[in-house]
């Protein structure tokens, strides 16, 4: 059939977005999907109201609210607790991904992967510079994982919140909360059998570049006390985790007087104790963290969690005209002058190994310093220090709300899977039934929540919303619309139907599987999902198949990608951290793209079969 004027220039339009994007990496990419969104509103193809239309789309919404919820649970320290739990006590490579592997694909499900792996990666190579295993080793399975979880649930990716958003629009039921699962959990198995047996073998065993900087950084000397409660207590050294700590050295334990050191493994820590650390600032902001433990060289250390979340770390450098010069920490009385703490001390490169509260304070050195809001502002330009700088990340988790945010997830997804289940025919008393589009209502209540019960403050929850995401979904999705009204859509159907015929539904539901799967690896994966939807229903038309089969293959297609770092946000954060290139994912991801696709295809005709449409 002819392609009208509207059908060509979609067509233009799409593919002169695709080419940008693959042959200019740095492009942002959310500004090249709105240019092709404001092109083909501009020649006419669609409205402005169809094109604005994908920015209210509920899987924009819903995207929006689950970044929210996931900041929560970063903010109260639930997910660092779940890493710590995690790989704590492995020791080999191995061990690591058996402990990895289950919880991963479980909590991936769950929440949206890609904060899971973004807080999991700092995890994952502090374990391996403590036993030696080469991140490389580690990361790329970590986000095989996370990916492989996605395919469980309707919440799992962002991919299938925008095909359940598109399936709603084009008037099918959308997708249930666990309705993906019977395809993806098998996958997911296939996939993490594969990786623990065979992805060792394939996997490269480079040596991570932060672990040569790591060596260079500003080493402080830092005392901390053991509260009781502290789940260090009781603990030896080596299950504590604190041997062989990147970045941290363990000098001494004080004990009432008493001083160990050397401190060994085996040296058992009791409550009250003071560990003496030298370590840099990354990792004392991870002891920070930890529950029942604090600096112990601030007498007055706020211990009220709401009070605590008001303050801040800020590194000082002393000047020479500063009043604490020639004053030791405890005499210097920093409380009192200045409303901060002093945390930890550095010295012109050495390390410092007296007490800290002996410490007589030289022009030049750095002080590590607990801090309200306004400190930054009222003494950024003070004659008393040369530099005051913020520490970056160093928000003291809100811990006594670490139940709040772990109950709020788990009444999430009991409210969204009883909600998929009500909207999908099922019925409470009193003939009470819910529609699919209510579901982003429910990650909104959630996460309003979050903010309304102090598991995050409301300007952590803004900045937690990542625009450039929801943008290029929105614009993604008013391209896929250009699609679909101009008759591109279908002539992209008609010419596979063409091709491979109407008569058998299996070599089109792979032929759009594969273009997809194609498409997935070059570009992005929700852009793609968003504009192959209106072809898989154009597809399904064609043939007078069932639609579900079709989009569903989408849905799963989109959502695998393991063959290039670009085509999943995940891979894309491993591959510095992992010293990856390109050539790393496409040797240990094509098996696993191959097991995965014939696992998906075999199960999506018997899970959602070729209904003949009349």
């Amino acid at each position: 059939m002819p392609l009208s004027y509207q059908a060509i220039v979609a067509l233009i339009t799409v593919v002169a977005v695709f080419s940008t994007l693959m042959l200019r990496r740095s492009a942002p990419i959310d500004l090249i999907f709105l240019g092709g969104l404001v092109l083909v509103t501009l020649c006419g193809v669609i409205t402005p109201a169809e094109a604005l239309a994908g920015f209210a789309n509920p899987a924009v919404v819903m995207i929006a609210a689950l970044f929210v919820v996931a900041a929560g649970l970063r903010a109260t320290g639930a997910l660092d607790m779940i890493g710590f739990q995690l790989l704590g006590r492995a020791r080999t490579e191995r061990g690591a991904l058996l402990r990895l592997a289950g919880p991963t694909v479980t909590l991936s499900a769950l929440m949206n992967n890609t904060p899971l792996v973004a807080i999991m990666v700092p995890t994952v190579i502090d374990w391996c510079r403590r036993v030696g295993v080469s991140p490389s080793r580690i990361l790329m399975p970590l986000s095989y994982f996370a990916i492989l979880g996605g395919t469980c649930t309707l919440i799992g990716t962002s991919t299938n919140l925008v095909v359940h958003g598109l399936m709603i629009e084009h008037d099918m039921r959308g997708m249930g909360f666990f309705e993906i699962g019977w395809v993806g959990i098998p996958c997911a198995l296939v996939g993490v059998v594969y990786l623990l047996l065979f992805g060792g073998r394939l996997l490269p065993d480079r040596v991570d570049l932060l672990e040569t900087l790591g060596t260079k950084r500003r080493e402080y000397l830092l005392e901390m006390l053991v509260q009781p409660g502290c789940r260090l207590a009781s603990q030896s050294v080596e299950k504590a985790g604190l041997r062989n700590l990147t970045g941290l050295f363990l000098i001494e334990i004080d004990r009432g007087g008493e001083i160990i050191t050397p401190v060994t493994p085996h040296d058992v820590i009791e409550v009250d104790d003071r560990l003496v650390f030298t370590g840099v600032v990354s990792t004392i902001i991870d002891l920070e963290k930890i529950p029942g433990l604090v600096p112990a060289a601030d007498a007055g250390y706020v211990l009220d969690p709401r009070a605590r979340a008001r303050r801040h770390l800020t590194e000082a450098v002393l000047s020479v005209s500063s009043p604490l010069i020639g004053s030791t920490v405890k005499e210097a009385k920093f409380r009192q002058l200045y409303n901060a703490a002093v945390i930890a001390v550095h010295r012109n490169g050495a390390r410092v190994t007296n007490k800290i509260g002996n410490i007589r304070l030289e022009a030049g050195d750095t002080l590590l310093l607990q801090t309200n809001r306004e400190f930054l502002d009222n003494y950024r330009h003070s004659s008393d220090f040369y530099l005051v700088s913020g520490v970056q990340d160093a928000a003291p988790p809100r811990h006594d709300r670490m139940g709040v945010a772990l109950g709020l997830l788990f009444l999430m997804v009991v409210l969204l899977s009883a909600a998929s289940w009500l909207g999908r025919g099922g019925q409470l008393p009193g003939g009470l039934a819910v529609p699919p589009s209510s579901l982003p209502m429910i990650a909104v209540a959630v996460a309003g929540l979050m903010v309304a019960l102090r598991c995050l403050p409301i300007g952590t929850a803004r900045s937690a919303i990542d625009l450039q995401v929801l943008l290029t979904i929105g614009a993604a999705i008013g391209l896929g619309r250009a699609l679909e009204t101009s008759g591109a859509a279908e002539w992209i159907a008609t010419s596979l139907t063409n091709s491979f015929g109407t008569g058998n539904g299996h070599l089109l539901l792979v032929a759009v599987y594969l273009l997809t799967l194609l498409f997935t690896e070059l570009i992005t994966n929700v852009a793609v999902a968003a504009m192959m939807v209106p072809i898989a229903v154009a597809v399904a038309s064609a043939g007078n198949f069932s639609q579900m089969p079709f989009v569903m293959a989408i849905a799963l297609a989109a959502s695998t990608s393991f063959i290039t770092p670009i085509g999943y946000q995940t891979n894309l954060m491993v591959m510095g951290p992992g010293g990856y290139r390109p050539l790393d994912f496409l040797r240990t991801g094509l098996p696993l793209t191959i097991l995965v696709a014939t696992t998906a295809l075999i199960l999506i005709p018997l899970v959602w079969p070729f209904v003949r449409v009349p």
